[in-house]
């Protein structure tokens, strides 16, 4: 047996390999620095390979190739694109709404140009970056004013901060909501300096216990939150828009709505449950609503807040919208997400969120039927692959217990064991634009309603 010596012996020095011509090219594309670095790493993991194998390792060969490996693989965006087979349209780890085209292109504008972002050419002085959007969306929802910020958690804080300046909110216990990353009303309250007072019950809260909530007249806003990632069933009583702001109205107290999600058009025209609508809040007699972007709407992560000018006035003058604003990135492709909504009966088509929501069962199962012989041919050997109806869901909180009908591509290992499972969703995971599918009753789910590229996803899979 040779010895860990004489194997360490035969390990080219640094200086030699970098000399060598195969090294050249590398050099020149990686820089000097990366690539003496990677044959460290390498020689590093050679040394280890010794120590624990008693060989040369498989790249002794082949200096070159495993270090433009290393490099290139090293050189990936951390942020790559990936297929979607979850099963979840808004999946908030996987980036949440595919923008439309006309928004990418907006953000590619505004990236290469310099841009009247707060630049009035009428009056050649300096204008209000959210002044174009506000025109739109109070056209689409019809509120006097408007204001965007970086997400609908820094719009709700700002709602707080401006409107109660550390006076009582008023919002139902059923309606304390926590989001993810331990996004919870009452802490959001906390910071931004207002007092909470609970009312009602987790299951039953009645228009006079908001009542019995403003004698002591300390009240700033009356607050309405919508429950969009979970839902109280049976026994229950809620408080709609309409009574609150007829309450609010009365008591000349403000009534704010964090609608989460947010849905500009109705959705139930496609087939799709219905979802709460700005303008209808509005229409209510709510004074100011908040939504996301990236949900719903198929924008950009943002938040919007629409409603009364005075209000607006007031949250855009506080020292926290600075902090909170949008950049010229978001609003470019929210505005041009938002002008699509002009056009409604173009709608689907151009929008990516809605016309995979909108997928019907039936083209998405001919579809797995498509895909099924190449998959069966791949991976029958191992697997037992099938086609099989299945259930989709909008995510990111939004409409939580209602699903959509789908198709998925099913593999259920031949041995019944669970580390041949998790192998293939690595084995998936490693691809050159990696596959996330989701584990349920031992099988591997690839839900398709959400594949677009079909040839690219065969293509990549079965080479």
């Amino acid at each position: 047996m040779t010895s860990h010596r004489t194997l360490y012996s035969q390990l080219p020095a640094t200086d030699r390999l970098l000399r060598d011509a195969s090294f050249s090219a590398l050099l020149h594309e990686f820089g000097h620095s990366r690539v003496v670095s990677t044959l460290r790493e390498m020689l590093d993991d050679a040394r280890e390979h010794i120590r624990l194998q008693e060989t040369l390792p498989p790249w002794n060969e082949d200096w070159a190739a495993q270090a433009k490996q290393k490099l290139e693989a090293n050189q990936r965006s951390a942020l790559q694109p990936v297929f979607n087979l979850t099963g979840t349209v808004l999946h908030t780890n996987l980036g949440r709404a595919l923008q439309a085209e006309a928004a990418v292109e907006a953000v590619a504008q505004v990236m290469r140009s310099p841009i009247t972002l707060e630049y009035n050419l009428d009056g050649a002085a300096r204008g209000h970056r959210d002044r174009a959007l506000a025109d739109l969306l109070c056209e689409l929802t019809g509120a006097e004013d408007a204001c965007i910020v970086n997400n609908n958690a820094a719009a709700v804080l700002l709602m707080l901060a401006a409107c109660a300046d550390g006076g009582e909110v008023v919002v139902s216990r059923g309606e304390l909501v926590e989001i993810g990353g331990a996004f919870r009303i009452p802490d959001v309250m906390r910071q931004a300096g207002c007092r909470l007072v609970e009312v009602g019950t987790t299951n039953r809260t009645h228009l006079k216990d908001y009542r019995k909530a403003t004698v002591d007249g300390n009240v700033a806003l009356l607050m309405k939150v919508h429950t969009s990632n979970y839902q109280i069933e049976g026994f229950t009583k809620t408080v709609s828009e309409a009574e609150l702001a007829e309450l609010g109205n009365e008591l000349n107290v403000p009534v704010i709505s964090d609608l989460g999600s947010g849905s500009l058009v109705d959705l139930s025209q496609w087939g799709l449950p219905p979802e709460p609508m700005p303008k209808q809040m509005l229409a209510a007699g709510v004074s100011l609503v908040s939504f996301s972007g990236d949900k719903l709407l198929g924008g950009p992560q943002a938040g919007i807040i629409v409603g009364k000018k005075e209000l607006i006035a007031r949250i855009q003058s506080h020292p926290l919208k600075r902090a909170l604003r949008a950049d010229k990135m978001t609003l470019a492709a929210l505005e041009a997400t938002l002008r699509l909504y002009q056009h409604p009966e173009t709608l689907v088509e151009r929008l990516p969120t809605l016309r995979l929501l909108t997928r019907d069962a039936t083209s998405i199962s001919k579809q797995a039927q498509r895909l099924f012989p190449a998959l069966q041919t791949h991976f029958g050997e191992q697997f037992e692959v099938r086609v099989e109806p299945c259930l989709s869901q909008i995510g990111s909180g939004s409409l939580p217990v209602d699903r959509l009908p789908s198709a998925a591509i099913t593999f259920t290992p031949k041995d019944g064991r669970g580390v041949t499972l998790n192998a293939l969703t690595q084995r998936l995971r490693e691809q050159r634009k990696p596959v996330i599918g989701r584990i349920s009753d031992g099988r591997l789910w690839l839900d398709l309603r959400c594949l677009e590229d079909e040839a690219g996803f065969m293509e990549m899979l079965t080479q």
